[in-house]
């Protein structure tokens, strides 16, 4: 039966209040499960940072010694010398800048064709064993890779190239009026076309290094790259293709912009990658302390080459400034992933993927 309000005599029933109605609060009971696997990853990030910051404050504390001795000409000292007060890590920060620099500008447009094929070319039959060889790479030992360099490419590098006469010499004799392509000996400019010139001035350079931390930081790069281009919308995809576009151009106009952040990403983590590799560019390079900025002649340094090779044999003091070596590295290598992240969470296929 209809319910009857009723109102107290002489109330107008115009003027009676409306029931408010106030919103139902929804929630979501957690299960254990889920409240425990939440406990343990909140526990795992908060780990990693203080791991994180522990080895910072390691480093920053067997680094003050040498550090408050030398000041800021530990910033633009090249000679390396503990022990006679003369120190610093000019030379050895501009190999590391160097070698990192040539491997990206190798490793880009490899990771970036490798991705691009792997994610919109290969048929599906193909795709996961191209992804699972790329991954392998990044699996291989620094070791093998550094012993590939030494044995494999750089021989090859020396004797073989456009002109016959070896890769560096051909950019050297091409190239040679960039700075960064021109070749010395003994300080002294060379003629890197005449057949006198001793292809050992080639050997043991940044060139060679770079390619090899090429190969290593590619899987990485390739890797951040390829899952962006796949998480490219299928909506635009299809609209590439309803407005007359080829495949080529659904790629270039919807997946590479989308992916843009992940491609930008993965460069600068292999970056971070590629300045602290060690065991590779040591097997590589002939060590020199020595502000080097040509690419192809022999010669270079890098910070942690230098940390390997001086080590074993330094006195406390030495040790103290070797960790302020390591400490640089540190820093470089924490602000560069942490721009790298900050790029793929800015970026569309970063949001979506969080």
């Amino acid at each position: 039966m209809p319910t009857t309000l009723l109102l107290d005599p002489g109330t107008d029933p115009s003027a009676a209040p409306a029931p408010q109605d106030s919103p139902r609060r929804l929630g979501t009971r957690s299960s254990t499960p889920d409240a425990v696997f939440r406990s343990v990853i909140y526990l795992a990030g908060i780990l990693v940072l203080l791991i994180m910051l522990m080895v910072g404050l390691f480093l920053a504390v067997r680094a003050g010694e040498a550090l408050r001795e030398a000041g800021w000409s530990f910033l633009t000292t090249a000679d390396w010398d503990p022990d006679g007060g003369n120190f610093g890590i000019a030379a050895v920060l501009l190999g590391t800048v160097l070698i990192g620099l040539t491997a990206i500008a190798f490793a880009l447009p490899l990771a970036l064709g490798t991705a691009l094929y792997i994610s919109e070319y290969a048929p599906d039959g193909l795709r996961r064993t191209l992804i699972n060889l790329v991954d392998l790479m990044a699996a291989v030992p620094s070791v093998v890779y550094g012993l590939w360099g030494l044995f494999l490419l750089q021989p090859e590098l020396l004797v073989r190239g456009v002109s016959g006469d070896g890769v560096p010499r051909f950019l050297a004799t091409y190239f040679g009026w960039i700075p960064l392509f021109r070749v010395t000996l003994d300080g002294e400019p060379v003629d890197a076309g005449s057949p006198t010139t001793p292809g050992s001035v080639y050997a043991s350079s940044t060139f060679i290094a770079g390619l090899v931390v090429a190969l290593m930081v590619a899987p990485i790069a390739c890797s951040i790259m390829r899952e962006s281009f796949s998480q490219a919308p299928l909506g635009e995809r299809e609209g590439a293709y309803a407005l007359g576009s080829t495949r080529w151009g659904m790629v270039r106009t919807v997946v590479i912009p989308f992916g843009t952040g992940g491609i930008i990403g993965g460069t600068m983590l292999g970056l971070g990658r590629a300045l602290g590799e060690t065991i590779a560019v040591f097997m590589v390079i002939s060590v020199t302390f020595a502000v080097q900025p040509r690419i192809l002649e022999s010669g270079t340094s890098s910070v942690s080459s230098l940390i390997a090779l001086r080590y074993g044999e330094g006195s406390p003091f030495a040790i103290s400034a070797l960790m302020a070596a390591g400490l640089s590295l540190f820093v470089m290598t924490l602000i560069v992933n942490f721009i790298a992240s900050g790029f793929i969470a800015r970026s569309r296929s970063g949001a979506v993927s969080q």
